[in-house]
């Protein structure tokens, strides 16, 4: 333990008294929390605006996959596949956007 109040004086003796509100005043007008505020704000209306979200598709068990399906059945509605809830989500919002097959 002497060891270490050694390091620690001789460091503190290099460096001189800093006052803790004086650095995290500068820290706090040296950040800049615009860039990451936009990005959030991005994110979350990407979020509430995607097709699963606003239309409410049902979940459910197909075969080995989960399935987000909008509508009666797979031939009159929308629907996306995925290994997980999510990922039937993510291909359900895919699937909202392609024109049908002709």
């Amino acid at each position: 333990m002497d060891n270490y109040q050694a390091i620690y004086d001789a460091v503190r003796s290099k460096m001189g008294y800093i006052d803790p509100s004086y650095l995290y005043d500068r820290i706090v007008r040296c950040w800049d929390f615009s860039q990451q505020m936009s990005a959030m704000l991005q994110i979350i209306e990407y979020e509430t605006i995607r097709p699963s979200v606003l239309m409410h598709p049902k979940i459910s068990i197909d075969g080995n996959q989960w399935c987000a399906l909008y509508g009666e059945n797979l031939q009159d509605g929308v629907a996306g596949f995925g290994d997980s809830p999510a990922k039937a989500m993510e291909d359900f919002d895919k699937s909202w956007y392609k024109d049908l097959e002709k």
